[in-house]
């Protein structure tokens, strides 16, 4: 009775091994999705700091002297040009321009009292009543009168000018600070502090701070084709996070690098209705210098590090099998990440099933997505599982 027990438990275990066999016989190469890749035009990017610059701003100095009489604007309104924002205690101006009129009036008389000596004196030199000599110094009398006329004509508009300057106007439309000095309050024209400062604020300017490195590569990019220059659309993101809501345009590139911080200054304009950028703000700029119309978009999961840091992705090689390839991918756009270099165009980069995945290893592709096929069971399992119940 023994030997037909050994018999039947001998036969079992071969058929679970022959079973087993089978099993991983039958499975085969892994399945795997794969994409194919093409060259696409792709924006570069820029996420930069900057600040807020006011679009004009004006000190209000005096540009004469005296007291402070009147303020006549309100601090932080909106004041417009030519605007009389300070009255200067003006009695001393107007005593000089009255006294420029009434000079005036004098050398006047005096050039025409010396133009009539002039003039009578000439026929006389001519028959010699007179001596040539008193004749010539009638005529140097005469233009000199001229010259004092036009010499107190002079002082008089200077006088004007001056009277004028005692009411200090708003030499912008903006808004307007705080007043630095009070009424009664003594100013001259070579004072440190200004009356006031006034902004306009609506547009608005942006510095942006560049590398001046990342710079120069942009520009040599655009240089050796395939990268063309992107629009000058810029879009901000304020300190708290939120997006500014307003797209504004660069207007200019700096033509110098700052020796300490080593960037370079690009400004960009962009309309404040409601006044939501202050000067001095800090924004976050962010907006396309260029668009590579070389690059390759793959998606984020095809994308590994290796412990050098180098970017790689699986590619379906030949005769089937996974082909590992160093990447370019510094940066990411979306779920996909931008790839400059290391693939071509029709490469089959495998997006699915890349968890186990060796280099040269056979696989089975199929298109990223497909259903997975579930095998049927193996007959040998079935086998083995009778042998076992026998």
């Amino acid at each position: 009775m023994l030997l037909p027990v050994l018999i039947a438990l001998s036969a079992c275990g071969g058929g679970e091994e022959k079973a087993t066999k089978n099993g991983r016989g039958n499975q085969g190469p892994a399945q795997v999705g794969f994409v194919v890749v093409q060259p696409t035009s792709v924006a570069q990017t820029a996420d930069l700091a900057a600040r807020v610059v006011a679009f004009q701003q004006s000190e209000v100095r005096p540009q004469v002297a005296g007291l402070i009489r009147k303020r006549y604007f309100t601090e932080g309104a909106l004041v417009r040009a030519g605007q009389t924002l300070y009255q200067i205690d003006p009695r001393l101006y107007r005593a000089q321009a009255n006294e420029a009129v009434a000079n005036l009036n004098s050398a006047r008389a005096n050039a025409e009292a010396t133009r009539v000596r002039a003039e009578r004196y000439r026929p006389l030199a001519e028959i010699e009543a007179v001596s040539r000599q008193d004749y010539t110094d009638a005529a140097a009398q005469a233009r000199q009168a001229a010259a004092a006329v036009e010499q107190s004509r002079a002082q008089l508009e200077t006088a004007r000018v001056n009277l004028s300057f005692t009411n200090v106007p708003a030499p912008i439309t903006g808004r307007i600070g705080r007043s630095y000095f009070t009424e009664g309050a003594l100013v001259t024209t070579n004072q440190a502090d200004p009356l006031a400062v006034i902004q306009r604020l609506d547009p608005i300017f942006v510095d942006i701070q560049q590398s001046a490195a990342d710079l120069l590569a942009l520009r040599r990019e655009l240089a050796s084709g395939g990268v063309v220059p992107a629009s000058a659309a810029v879009r901000l993101k304020l300190e708290d996070g939120s997006d500014f809501g307003q797209t504004g345009t660069v207007q200019f590139a700096e033509v110098m690098v700052n020796a300490q911080t080593g960037t370079v200054t690009l400004r960009a304009r962009f309309p404040n209705p409601q006044g939501i950028l202050l000067p001095g703000m800090f924004v976050r700029a962010q907006f396309a210098q260029a668009i590579d119309q070389r690059a390759i978009l793959v998606p984020q999961q095809a994308v590994k590090r290796d412990p050098k840091g180098q970017a790689t992705v699986f590619v379906v090689g030949p005769n089937d099998t996974a082909v590992q390839k160093t990447v370019q991918a510094d940066r990411t756009q979306g779920e996909f990440w931008v790839v400059t270099g290391g693939l071509n165009p029709g490469d089959k980069v495998i997006t699915q099933g890349t968890a186990n995945l060796r280099p040269n290893a056979k696989v089975r592709p199929v298109p990223a997505n497909t259903p997975q096929r579930v095998q049927p069971k193996p007959q040998g399992d079935k086998a083995a599982t009778s042998q076992k119940a026998g």
